[in-house]
């Protein structure tokens, strides 16, 4: 390699280090935040999201970041450019080969599959095949010769700190069920009360008593059915709904980030959201069944054919002709505006999507259901005159 490819080549390893290690910091923040105000929330393009990327099951192989793995690639592309030698450029070369096909398959899983794509993730691919062309023009077929002396070694230091990486992984997954989960109830407990809606929705995901109040947990839970975010809180309310049975009320309060219907924000993020709301709201008795195939089909259902064949298939195709059940919609979407703001760039409090009422506290955004299992049994204990403070209050 001369000067300016060498040159180019130490550029694109510190490229790709600093996106992927990016990408390792967003996985920990979205998946462990330290904080009830550190959830994750639809308030971004609906395509460009990292968060999909970061709650997905190919975010991390046996508990170590992909990001990881990035961060080891960056650092021999980089080494190699400062302390050159046939055998290193042969084996960077082949590395950067591997390399460039595991981010055309995470591109292509990203794109096809998750329906979304990370800008940070995107960062670390455009310098990967920066690297790659490098490579390629100054090795040509020594890209498939690399050095096994090299290739080992590199093998054994990157599995070394893949081993530590899984022990931090596993540190901070278990920490949100100990420490980090008793700060957070701390947290919940000091946030300002704020009154319920002035209509709740009348259809809601989990009824364990006839009238809303009488749970010891309620939830009034502002959501878009088209929302990935909201579809993750799903997962977690499925969950602790068994966990919790007979003892948690949730209300489905509707609010599609559209502009079509939704006039509380200026927001247009997931297109017919407005239409698949009243296709969920138009059959109270069918109302469950709809919403769980909506998450689960947040990509497709932007579809407008996919769209028209679900509400055939559930018979719903009058709910858009439906006056009461708009009315019921958008009355429900109107009660967003009702509090005050909790950012200075919105109007009012309900903002992004999932947003929650629990218990007259509005919690915005996602958060590990470990902590959400420990506001929860620290709700229980209160209402069965159990609340220890010692353990809420520093």
């Amino acid at each position: 390699m001369t000067t300016w490819p060498r040159a180019l080549s130490f550029v694109s390893g510190i490229g790709m280090i600093v996106f992927s290690a990016l990408t390792v910091d967003h996985f920990f923040a979205a998946n462990y935040p330290a904080t009830i105000f550190a959830g994750s929330f639809c308030d971004i393009n609906a395509f460009f999201n990292c968060d999909s990327s970061a709650y997905s099951s190919i975010a991390a192989i046996r508990g170590v970041p992909l990001g990881y793995f990035g961060v080891v690639v960056g650092a021999l592309v980089s080494l190699g450019a400062l302390f050159p030698s046939d055998a290193f450029d042969r084996t960077n070369a082949f590395i950067a080969l591997l390399n460039a096909a595991g981010v055309v398959a995470l591109f292509s899983i990203a794109v096809f599959y998750l329906g979304s794509l990370c800008l940070l993730c995107s960062g670390y691919y455009v310098f990967s095949l920066v690297s790659l062309a490098i490579f390629w023009r100054s090795s040509g077929r020594r890209v498939l010769r690399p050095s096994i002396k090299l290739l080992a070694t590199f093998g054994v230091v990157t599995l070394a700190g893949a081993w530590a990486m899984a022990e931090y992984h596993d540190a901070r997954r278990q920490a949100q069920s100990g420490g980090v989960a008793a700060q957070v109830v701390e947290q919940f407990f000091r946030l300002d009360p704020v009154p319920w809606p002035s209509e709740i929705s009348p259809l809601w995901t989990v009824k364990s008593t006839e009238r809303f109040e009488d749970a010891p947990i309620r939830i009034v839970e502002y959501a878009d059915p088209l929302c990935p975010d909201c579809r993750l809180l799903d997962e977690q309310l499925d969950t602790l709904k068994e966990e919790f049975a007979g003892k948690l009320n949730i209300a489905f309060q509707f609010f599609p980030l559209e502009a079509s219907c939704n006039d509380v924000v200026e927001k247009d993020l997931h297109p017919g959201a407005c239409d698949v709301s009243y296709m969920a709201a138009y059959d109270p008795a069918k109302f469950n069944t709809l919403v769980d195939e909506l998450f689960a089909n947040t990509r497709a259902a932007r579809d407008p054919a996919w769209r028209a064949e679900f509400a055939k298939r559930h018979g719903v195709e009058a709910a858009l002709e439906d006056q009461l059940t708009a009315d019921l919609v958008h009355r429900l979407i109107r009660t967003g505006a009702e509090y005050e703001k909790t950012s200075d760039k919105y109007p009012h409090g309900i903002r992004s999507t999932p947003t929650m009422i629990i218990n007259g506290r509005m919690v915005i955004g996602t958060l590990p259901i470990e902590q959400l299992r420990a506001i929860f049994q620290a709700l229980v204990d209160e209402a069965e005159g159990r609340r220890f403070m010692e353990n809420w209050v520093k």
